[in-house]
Formats: C-alpha cells, sequence, structure tokens
C-alpha cells in the first residue's frame, strides 16, 4: 500500500513536468536540430577515426602521415568544426516548421541573423570568420538566435508585412518576394544589436553570451554531480514511460556537444583533452551500452540465470536489437516500465557507472572521450574503443561497466524471474488438475 502510494506520489508530480518538456516547441526544435546536424557529424567523427588510427604514426614516415591527414582533414573541417552552423539551420527550420510556415525561411534567416552578430577578423582587404565561431564556440549564441529569429520572423509574416505578387507569378517567385520583408526586417533587428552592443563593455554578443550564460552552464554541465542529476532524470522518465534520453537531452545536449567539441580540438591538435564528461561520455559509455538502462548487461543476465519462459523469451527477442543499444523490447517486454521490482538497479545501476566511468577518466585510467561522435549504434567495445581515440582502456572499462550492472541487476532479476516462474508453474499444474 505504501509503495502504491508512493509510486502515485512521483506519478502526480513527474508526469505533468515531463509532458510539458516534450511538448515544449523550443525543446522540440533543439532536439530535432540536433537531429539535422547529426549525418554530418557523424560523418566527420568517421574520418577522425580513420585520420588518427592507431600505429599508423609508426609505419609510416612523418612526412606521408602528415600528408596523410591533411588530405582527410577537409571531412572534419566542413562537417564537426562549424557542426553550430547546421544546428543553427534545424532549429530556425524547425521552429518554423512547427508554426506551418515556409520553413526554409527560418532556417536561412537564422543564419543570416548568427553570421551579423559574429565578429570578423579582418586579413588584408576581406572580412573573415574564424571557424571556431561556427562550431562549439558560438553553439549558444547560435541556439538563442535561431530562436529569436524565428520568431521575428513569424511575427513579420503574422502582421502580414509582405509584398503580394500577382495570380500569375509563379510560386517560387512569389514566396521569395512574401519572405523579402519579414527577414529584412528581422535581420535589421539583429544588426541593430551588433551596433548597440559594440558601444558595451562585452563589445560583442558571442562575449556577453560566453560570461553570463554560457560559461555557467557548461561548467554545471561538465560536473559530477549534474551529470548524476540528468542521469537518474532519465531513468525516472523511461519508468514512466516517457523516452527519458529526448526530454533529458533536449536540456542538457548544447552543454554535452560543446565541450564535446572542446575534446575534439584539442585531440586533433595532440594537446590534453580538457573534458571528461561529454556528449560521447553519455552515449558511449551509458547509452551506448545496450540502451538506456544499459540493458545490455540485463540481457545477458537472462541468458544466464534466466529459467522462466517469459524472461528466455524476452532475451531471445532483446538479444540482437540489444547489440546495437535497441532496448524497447526489454523496457516493455521485461517490463522495466511501472514495475517496483526493478526500480531499484534501473535508478542505481546507470549512477554506479557513472561515478565509475568518471573516476576512471580522472585518474587518467582510462582516456577522456576524445570528441569523435560515435553512431549511437556502434555496439559496445567497439563504441569505447572509438570514443576514446582509438585505445583499448575504453573497451576494457566498458566491459567492467557490464559486469557492474550484472551484479546490481543479479537479486532483482533473480526475485522477478522466480515470480515468473512460479506464476508459469502454477498455471501449468490448473491446466493439468
Amino acid at each position: 500500500m505504501e509503495n502504491s502510494k508512493f509510486m502515485q506520489l512521483l506519478e502526480n508530480i513527474l508526469l505533468p513536468i515531463a509532458d510539458k518538456l516534450n511538448n515544449n516547441r523550443y525543446l522540440s526544435a533543439l532536439r530535432d536540430g540536433f537531429m539535422v546536424a547529426l549525418p554530418l557529424i557523424i560523418f566527420g567523427s568517421i574520418f577522425v577515426v580513420i585520420a588518427n588510427f592507431p600505429f599508423l604514426d609508426s609505419v609510416m614516415s612523418e612526412n606521408a602521415f602528415a600528408r596523410y591527414q591533411e588530405a582527410l582533414g577537409p571531412a572534419s573541417a566542413s562537417t564537426l568544426s562549424i557542426m553550430g552552423l547546421f544546428v543553427i539551420i534545424g532549429i530556425g527550420y524547425k521552429l518554423i516548421e512547427h508554426y506551418k510556415g515556409e520553413a526554409i525561411y527560418g532556417g536561412v534567416v537564422a543564419v543570416a541573423a548568427f553570421i551579423i552578430l559574429t565578429p570578423q577578423v579582418l586579413e588584408g582587404v576581406a572580412g573573415v570568420i574564424p571557424a571556431s565561431a561556427l562550431g562549439a564556440q558560438g553553439m549558444f549564441l547560435g541556439i538563442f538566435t535561431a530562436f529569436i529569429s524565428a520568431e521575428l520572423y513569424r511575427f513579420f509574416v503574422q502582421k502580414n508585412w509582405m509584398i503580394k505578387m500577382p495570380a500569375g507569378v509563379p510560386g517560387a517567385v512569389s514566396k521569395s518576394f512574401s519572405a523579402l520583408l519579414p527577414i529584412a526586417f528581422t535581420l535589421s533587428v539583429f544588426l541593430l544589436v551588433r551596433i548597440l552592443m559594440s558601444f558595451t563593455p562585452f563589445e560583442t554578443v558571442q562575449n556577453f553570451i560566453y560570461t553570463v550564460v554560457q560559461e555557467p552552464l557548461t561548467q554545471l554541465g561538465s560536473g559530477l554531480p549534474a551529470t548524476i542529476i540528468a542521469v537518474l532524470l532519465i531513468q525516472v522518465f523511461w519508468f514512466f514511460g516517457l523516452h527519458g534520453q529526448i526530454i533529458v537531452n533536449s536540456v542538457f545536449d548544447p552543454i554535452w556537444y560543446s565541450l564535446n567539441e572542446q575534446n575534439l580540438s584539442a585531440f586533433q591538435a595532440g594537446a590534453e583533452l580538457p573534458n571528461i564528461i561529454t556528449k560521447q561520455f553519455i552515449d558511449s559509455f551509458l547509452v551506448g551500452m545496450g540502451g538506456s538502462g544499459m540493458t545490455l548487461a540485463v540481457i545477458i543476465l537472462i541468458i544466464l540465470i534466466g529459467r522462466s519462459r517469459q524472461l528466455k523469451e524476452i532475451g531471445k527477442l532483446g538479444g540482437p536489437p540489444g547489440v546495437f543499444n535497441v532496448n524497447e523490447p526489454i523496457i516493455f517486454g521485461l517490463p522495466i516500465i511501472m514495475n517496483p521490482l526493478v526500480l531499484i538497479p534501473w535508478l542505481i545501476a546507470p549512477v554506479v557507472v557513472t561515478v565509475i566511468t568518471y573516476v576512471s577518466m580522472s585518474t587518467g585510467l582510462v582516456p577522456k572521450p576524445a570528441g569523435i561522435i560515435v553512431p549511437w549504434t556502434t555496439p559496445p567495445l567497439l563504441s569505447g574503443f572509438l570514443a576514446t581515440g582509438n585505445a583499448w582502456q575504453g573497451a576494457v572499462l566498458q566491459a567492467f561497466n557490464l559486469f557492474v550492472v550484472m551484479i546490481i541487476w543479479w537479486p532483482f532479476l533473480k526475485i522477478l524471474d522466480k515470480n515468473y516462474y512460479e506464476t508459469e508453474k502454477s498455471g501449468e499444474e490448473t491446466k493439468a488438475s
């Protein structure tokens, strides 16, 4: 009875919060904006791995290795190094799409507004935008710019401040002229902001955003306590049947990607990696071990100790997708959702693994994530190897973490299996009688 009351209390508190976060148009646009950029990010990451294969520098001459890396460099320079630009396009596009407007103009006006605010470095007679401003360094400004520019564009469109073309004009031409004034008004606002900011002590919007917003949030997101809270929220939301990754990542992804980009820049430069907590810390060493909650360990346990037919069937169904970090068969089939018997290991195991991984990297036992975006469907051991810059220690850490999760889950899964087994046995006896 007490357990039921506690579950009801959690449900009453968390479900409304999760529902609001899930349906928030800005968080949805932010999440979908990163998804737009993801194929490009993965492409660049693959070539970072290829350019830094282990032992290549020892089998090739120094000049040959340098030329090899130089030849592959544009793959990451044109994707990973300017990932902020793709995210900005995605956010602007998705937000205007949400409002049922011409989404492409949401994307282009967001990019143009961002570039207006971005300081240029003079080289000769031309102004050059540093690539770093289009990557992690400009990520937070880009996100805010995309939100505001899309809202301004929508406002001017709703006010009907547009040029109307005659009925016989081709559709593409008519749409371009309709967007002309809303885009012009929107970009004029950002130009005015840039001019006004030049008279402040911050001088640029970038400096203002970095000092007031980005630096404090990045420091918070790079710490162990905030990461544990994020991981716990993911698990709690999933327990109530809500996609915890989507909800929590919508808030934390800008921070984790920014930290990831810093590590990638250091890795490519051969410098010390600055951050432990990054996007790949979460994706490869937590989610990348069978999905949320690292349920590949649960599947292995089912194979080893399962006696009930129900668990054995779930193990067979969940095994193949679980290797590729798809764990819906386990979450809905075990089940994990609303199952008090598995709540404790479901919440505790990811936190323990987070601490183990953090300590392992902070003490130097395992290299920090190199900033390489490893596709989330990459099987464990391989993903740990790639995420740490082709370091075998990353694979070993994943194997150890899976073993730890199995230990935590063992007594609870044993109880669950016993309950299923006895229920099946009693059912067979009833049929026999």
